[in-house]
């Protein structure tokens, strides 16, 4: 289970996030949505800790965390939560000096010092997994960006995090590209990955979450099962919001 309660964000005079709290059930699929500015990808930044939050608290699993105005928390009590999430962001942000195979190896022999063997066995498999096991050689330079972003997401899964947080997964790649991703993502979602994704791709959130959050401002406008909030939204702001996106995305209603 993952539980955001109370959870604020400020930068400077600026509130970004205002009293969100939300409930991430185990093998489950969370999309927050909404217009640009809105706050979902602090939200999604709020839960590794890559953002810290003003006030609220955090829990992942047994791990909880609170935060409250001037008061600092220790870094190991960060990594703590940090290191039960993987994290896919929306440029991919492989090592340009390393291949697939050992960008996915790479955190688990320097962080959590695997032998090499074993995270080049690991490695492997997750590539497998994303369809990429004949590009474990390759370079990122040589890769397209929806292959970029699927090893990210294997390098993401790679120490078996509790929840998979991707951060606009598909922005930055175009649709036929991005159908890969889709593919990829759905497929885990399928296999009870827990993820909590970002994103304004109504057809990736659509396809792949179980719950989604509408959130404008900073708060959460609407929240429920995917099916209520595409099909029947109760608020009028997300009824247009829907019905702006479908448009941009040649997406018809229902």
């Amino acid at each position: 289970m993952i539980e955001l309660s109370h959870i604020e964000k400020s930068f400077g005079d600026t509130a970004v996030l205002k009293d969100i709290s939300i409930r991430i059930p185990e093998g489950s699929v969370t999309a927050l949505v909404g217009p640009s500015g809105g706050g979902k990808s602090t939200l999604l930044r709020c839960i590794n800790l890559l953002e810290i939050p003003t006030a609220g608290s955090v829990r992942i699993g047994d791990e909880k965390l609170d935060f409250n105005p001037g008061r600092k928390v220790s870094w190991q009590a960060i990594q703590k939560i940090r290191r039960q999430t993987g994290m896919v962001f929306q440029n991919f942000q492989l090592f340009p000096h390393q291949t697939a195979i050992e960008n996915v190896m790479e955190g688990l022999i320097t962080v959590l010092k695997w032998p090499r063997e074993k995270a080049q066995a690991r490695a492997m498999e997750l590539l497998t997994k994303v369809g990429m096991a004949h590009k474990a050689d390759a370079w990122p330079s040589t890769l397209s960006g929806g292959q970029q972003q699927r090893v990210a997401i294997a390098r993401a899964l790679a120490p078996s995090p509790r929840v998979l947080l991707c951060d606009e997964p598909t922005s930055a790649l175009d649709p036929e590209l991005s159908a890969e991703v889709v593919d990829v993502l759905g497929r885990l979602a399928k296999e009870g990955t827990t993820m909590v994704m970002a994103t304004h791709d109504l057809r990736l959130a659509s396809q792949i979450a179980n719950h989604v959050v509408f959130l404008e401002n900073g708060s959460v406008v609407e929240s429920g099962s995917a099916q209520a909030i595409f099909n029947s939204p109760k608020h009028e702001r997300t009824r247009r919001f829907v019905s702006s996106i479908n448009a941009a995305q040649g997406l018809s209603p229902g």
